[in-house]
């Protein structure tokens, strides 16, 4: 019975995953952050003028835990001042979701 408890936080740790949020700075010069609930998702460029920020990736979700997903690159992209993420692209990969894109500041 005492090996019980390591293989349940084993288990327990294999299922929650370990995702990965990477946002690289591609602009120039500081912004002031935002608001993580402020910054939208989007799946198309925008039509007005905007500077693109930094590139953005993540990996090893859950399929379906788009809004999870989201939330985390709202929190990884708040501190650069993104106003927006543009994704890009996404898929899933032997049974974990992705996603790229770019942050994205309107002018």
């Amino acid at each position: 019975m005492r090996w019980m408890i390591p293989f349940l936080a084993c288990i327990s740790m294999t299922l929650a995953g370990c995702q990965i949020v990477t946002v690289t700075k591609t602009a120039k010069g500081y912004f002031e952050p935002t608001k993580a609930d402020d910054i939208q998702i989007l799946m198309t460029r925008p039509d007005k003028p905007y500077e693109e920020l930094a590139t953005v990736s993540t990996n090893a979700w859950a399929p379906g835990s788009d809004a999870s997903m989201h939330n985390a690159l709202r929190a990884k992209c708040a501190p650069i001042g993104a106003n927006a993420v543009v994704i890009t692209s996404s898929g899933v990969d032997r049974g974990y979701a992705w996603t790229s894109g770019v942050a994205i500041r309107y002018k």
